[in-house]
């Protein structure tokens, strides 16, 4: 879910959310819906799309899972994603910004989706006025010929510190100085801007390239009484508000009681594991991206958390060096992308013989196919918690509780 771009929002939204009373409510609708191709939810209420949510995670682990519990919404559906996403191109002699329409390369000018950060849409806006006014190339998909690709804008929903990230195709960047210091004139609340190179032939937004223009290069958020530092390429969940409720059920899941070895496989910048750290003895996180590891362990010793460490490694073989070292873990926390886990994977958490499992999903059929691996590790599914991180999509996270069958 982490690389849905633009508006997800279905072609009529209930404007204020399901907790707000029928009287409150005022229907709204998206301008792009026929086009941009990321919404397929249709003319329903956001507590159709509940229920359609429950109903998707019961089909695909219902058969695994002793109780699924209801879809724990969101108060206010709208505005939600701290992190958005924009390709620049030309219609006609105009610069735009947008998304793609589904299936091709025709960009889809979207000026304000209703689920992006109103400051973050107006960024993206100011910006491809900025490319007209100095005459910058624009990148062409298909000829692979031009300078600005895309623009990618991050906001700290508690710090309000905002990066915005301009990918170009190559290092060279005519009016450099200029063209920062007026979008620092019209947005001052720009914290940090970051230019990234990705000169390759891909759909890849981020290259490996990054020059600081403006600021630290990063931005800094505060999560559950925590802080953590996010880099370009960090991945941090999108809806800020329901990662606390995700992060919640996660840590009721693991009931910990102060002296667990807890491993957060899959661990980003580590925010999983810090949340958990002060009911556990000692967290390890692993995960392979490097950059994530460096930030993990610059959030650790920002929060003064010293029962935690973090590895750059494939945690498949790390747990599987663990287990022939004779090594065991009493929670094993797992947060894998949408094509869910391996069964390599599940087998090298299972020989650490942990007594509990956290798996949060982003995907209930990969999740359901998983499950159904750890059943045979000796793993059941006692009880699932599903969270609305992507309202107005078809998208559901939901945490998984696991124990060993023989505990």
């Amino acid at each position: 879910p982490h690389s849905i771009l633009s508006c997800f929002v279905c072609r009529r939204v209930l404007f204020g959310g399901i907790f707000m009373g029928k009287a409150d409510r005022e229907l709204q609708t998206c301008p792009y819906v026929a086009k941009c191709g990321a919404c397929h939810i249709g003319e329903k209420s956001y507590e159709e799309e509940l229920a359609e949510k429950k109903a998707q995670v019961v089909t695909h682990i219902g058969k695994y899972c002793g109780k699924i519990n209801d879809v724990a919404g969101m108060y206010y559906p709208y505005h939600y994603r701290n992190k958005v996403h924009a390709v620049f191109g030309r219609i006609k002699d105009e610069v735009v910004a947008g998304t793609y329409e589904e299936g091709t390369h025709t960009i889809i000018p979207v000026s304000d989706c209703l689920i992006e950060d109103t400051q973050a849409s107006a960024i993206i806006r100011t910006v491809a006025g900025l490319i007209q006014s100095f005459r910058l190339w624009v990148y062409n998909e298909d000829t692979g010929r031009g300078l600005m690709r895309h623009i990618l804008v991050r906001k700290g929903a508690s710090t309000k510190q905002i990066m915005v990230v301009l990918v170009t195709a190559s290092p060279e960047f005519p009016h450099k100085n200029n063209f920062v210091a007026e979008l620092r004139r019209m947005h001052p609340e720009i914290t940090t801007i970051v230019q990234n190179i990705n000169d390759r032939q891909t759909t890849m937004v981020l290259g490996e390239r990054e020059k600081i223009l403006f600021g630290q290069g990063y931005i800094e958020d505060v999560l559950m009484g925590l802080r953590f530092r996010i880099s370009p390429s960090s991945f941090y969940q999108v809806n800020s508000a329901q990662t606390q409720v995700l992060y919640k059920r996660a840590i009721q899941a693991a009931g910990l009681t102060g002296k667990e070895r807890v491993i957060d496989a899959y661990c980003g910048i580590g925010t999983i594991g810090m949340c958990m750290s002060a009911k556990a003895a000692h967290v390890t996180g692993i995960e392979l991206n490097a950059q994530a590891v460096k930030d993990a362990k610059a959030n650790a010793k920002r929060n003064h958390i010293n029962n935690i460490h973090f590895i750059a490694a494939d945690a498949t073989e790390y747990m599987t060096r663990m287990s022939q070292n004779g090594e065991k873990a009493d929670v094993i926390v797992m947060d894998p992308p949408r094509s869910g886990s391996t069964e390599a994977f599940v087998k090298a958490a299972a020989s650490l013989k942990p007594s509990r499992i956290v798996y949060v999903s982003c995907n209930p059929e990969t999740l359901g196919r998983d499950l159904a691996w750890f059943g045979r590790e000796g793993y059941r599914a006692q009880e699932a918690f599903p969270v609305d991180m992507f309202g107005f999509t078809e998208h559901i996270e939901t945490v998984v509780g696991l124990h060993r069958k023989d505990m």
